[in-house]
């Protein structure tokens, strides 16, 4: 008898793109005498249509959180380092007690350190800033955990060494929605789980005889895709992933839809 199983899906964050200000104006009223900013309108938009969908673990955030860590970072002046780097980091305690109201378990995407692209103007040694910048991410995201969030994805548009073995953790997942095989081979010396869209998964495959290779999410996935990963590894080692920048509504419930394979 055939019989349709799903596997797990997850959320590799999300840009909310334009503002639509009648709904940002209805959302502002509906959180009346709360605190928020636009900020935490965005973190909502990214949110809400992963919950509508039935996304297993949503994440909300992405590149754009970019703007609450900068408002969050001392020392900086003009996007550049002037003094000792430090952060404040009541505001994003705040996102981190509001997005658990909204979904206890929910993720956090940030952009990776490199994409805040802060210049030195201080320490005179790349190394001393690479340093600062990766502590002040480390209590970030240690505070927001305490808050409540279950766990960081970090997006970013190269692998770097340095910045991933300072921040790799049990709860922190590094995430290029553009890898090559270097790059996935950079992420799997640090990491057991990689996010590769169908046309990677062939590399993956390879470097599993490499690496110790746990789960693969399979990004922007559809059921020949969920198909061709259950070929090779178990259903409790893929996972069906996102990371929308548009059309999110939509996007979410074709993940979700993509999640179902035949035993």
């Amino acid at each position: 008898m055939v019989k349709k199983r799903t596997i797990p899906t997850r959320s590799l964050g999300a840009e909310p793109g334009v503002v639509d200000i009648p709904m940002l104006a209805s959302w502002v009223a509906k959180h009346r005498g709360k605190s928020g900013d636009l900020i935490s309108f965005q973190l909502d938009q990214t949110l809400t249509p992963q919950l509508s969908a039935g996304v297993s673990i949503p994440c909300c955030g992405g590149k754009f959180y970019r703007d609450r860590i900068m408002e969050c970072l001392i020392g900086i002046q003009n996007n550049q380092a002037v003094n000792e780097i430090g952060i404040s980091t009541t505001p994003v305690i705040e996102d981190a007690v509001n997005i658990v109201a909204h979904k206890k378990g929910a993720w956090c995407a940030l952009p990776a350190p490199h994409l805040l692209g802060i210049q030195d103007a201080y320490y005179g040694d790349k190394d001393e800033l690479n340093d600062a910048i990766n502590g002040v991410y480390r209590t970030l995201m240690r505070s927001m955990r305490d808050a409540g969030i279950a766990g960081h994805v970090l997006i970013c548009d190269q692998v770097e060494d340095a910045e991933i073995s300072a921040l790799t953790r049990q709860k922190v997942f590094f995430f290029h929605p553009r890898p090559d095989r270097e790059c996935l081979q950079t992420l799997l010396e640090y990491q057991r789980q990689v996010a590769v869209d169908t046309d990677h998964l062939d590399v993956v495959f390879d470097l599993s005889d490499e690496y110790d290779l746990h789960q693969v999410i399979v990004m922007n996935s559809d059921k020949e895709s969920i198909a061709l990963a259950l070929s090779r590894l178990d259903p409790d080692q893929v996972m069906a992933g996102g990371y929308c920048t548009e059309g999110c509504e939509q996007y979410w419930k074709s993940v979700v839809d993509s999640a179902v394979y035949i035993v």
